[in-house]
């Protein structure tokens, strides 16, 4: 009797779950508000990047924003540097290697309350093949028809084996800044 009532209650509960994620709807990104750009620290001062082309599966209920679910794919190789040296530099084996690694992928795992209008977002980044978590602080606005988050982190890039080889290594700073701007509408 016990498992067929905790049966019956956990299958409510599923069930609830599954209606409860049914009104996070879908949304689009607006690319010319959007963007995703990167400062790194060098002999020469700030270097800074952005990436030019990436796609966002966003899934987002203006009345439940802890509901929230973001999957961003980056294509590597639209990464563009302030100097076009630092470019190519960037992209090859020694640091992104977009040939054998042609994506970076951000997804987001949480979103929890901190303030109005302000949360700590959990989520995971994964560049060359390692996936390492991230936590911080993102300020999400909505009117009900377009929704805004901006945040930023700071990466390891040694923890993803980008630039540990070599005399870059000793030259550019280990610690990267990537600023997003994510501006949305819900999709068509």
């Amino acid at each position: 009797m016990f498992r067929a009532v905790a049966a019956i209650l956990i299958g409510v509960g599923l069930t609830l779950g599954l209606a409860a994620r049914a009104d996070v709807q879908p949304w689009a990104v607006v690319p010319s508000e959007s963007s995703i750009a990167m400062r790194v620290g060098s002999p020469l001062g700030q270097r800074s990047g952005r990436f030019e082309r990436w796609t966002g599966d966003i899934r987002f209920d203006p009345q439940a924003p802890e509901e929230t679910e973001v999957s961003i794919a980056v294509e590597a190789a639209s990464l563009r540097m302030d100097d076009g040296a630092l470019t190519r530099t960037a992209l090859g084996p020694s640091f992104l290697d977009t040939a054998r690694h042609p994506r970076i992928v951000f997804r987001l795992r949480s979103l929890e309350p901190t303030g109005a209008q302000r949360f700590q977002a959990q989520a995971d980044i994964t560049m060359k093949g390692v996936t390492r978590p991230v936590s911080f602080p993102v300020t999400l606005r909505s009117d009900g028809r377009t929704a805004q988050m901006t945040g930023g982190f700071s990466l390891d890039r040694a923890a993803f084996g980008i630039g540990t080889r070599g005399p870059w290594n000793g030259i550019l700073a280990r610690q990267v800044r990537v600023d997003v701007v994510l501006a949305t509408r819900p999709a068509s």
